[in-house]
């Protein structure tokens, strides 16, 4: 599998630099004009990333700028036309994320243009891998053998702890803690400041609510919530 671009970004701290300035590397081109493209946007600014602005399908916002600050380009197709930039999609579920992907293949947006973006305040241990396309927010901590897949995103403040694996496309949001040995299936979701106890899954495109407390395996495609977390009725997706 082709290493991710950007990966890590460029650690340049201490480096002050505009938002469209000479920044290092490929221009990176955000998917979605979201408050996730936002946030990401200002971590691969602070690793010293030059940002080139964001696409999204609602033609309302071309030539507008997001958040005030991040210009909108145009539609997913312009990504095509810049093959010489970095990619990374900022839709904030997975199975959207998911979607984008897909839709960016048919385009001809290759594997190696997604870059990893990672916020310098995280420190990523060599027994750590994180995939190609993912975002990694401030205050991060991944401790040992902890295994990243593609396309995930983790928000702010999120704990990460020995031999727990994240699958493609799924979402941390802030707050999130995982006990040891912990599996994340693909494109699933947990709330705001919930957690899981060790050993435990939660499968493909289950949801977690926030601040719940998960002791057992959550199956694929279920709504789970509270303390401890329960299925809710009629949940299955």
């Amino acid at each position: 599998m082709p290493a991710p671009r950007a990966a890590w970004c460029v650690w340049l701290r201490d480096v002050e630099q505009s938002l469209y300035g000479d920044g290092v590397g490929n221009g990176l081109i955000l998917v979605a004009a979201s408050g996730l493209a936002l946030e990401t946007a200002e971590a691969a600014r602070a690793c010293g990333i030059r940002i080139e602005g964001c696409v999204d399908d609602d033609a309302t916002l071309w030539g507008s700028l997001a958040g005030g600050w991040l210009k909108v380009l145009g539609g997913l197709d312009s990504v095509a036309a810049q093959a010489d930039c970095d990619v990374i999609v900022c839709a904030g579920r997975g199975v959207v994320r998911e979607l984008l992907t897909e839709r960016l293949r048919e385009l001809g947006v290759a594997d190696e243009q997604y870059a990893t973006v990672v916020h310098p305040s995280v420190s990523v241990p060599d027994s750590c891998t994180v995939g190609a396309g993912s975002v990694v927010l401030a205050g991060a901590v991944l401790t040992a053998a902890v295994s990243v897949g593609r396309h995930v995103v983790v928000m702010p403040h999120v704990t990460m702890t020995h031999d727990d694996v994240i699958e493609d496309f799924a979402t941390l949001c802030a707050g999130v803690t995982l006990g040891g040995g912990v599996r994340v299936g693909r494109a699933a979701y947990l709330g705001m400041a919930s957690s899981v106890r060790e050993k435990v899954t939660v499968g493909a495109r289950g949801t977690l609510g926030m601040g719940a407390v998960l002791l057992r395996d959550l199956p694929g495609g279920e709504v789970w919530a509270g303390v401890p977390a329960r299925p809710l009725v009629n949940s299955q997706r």
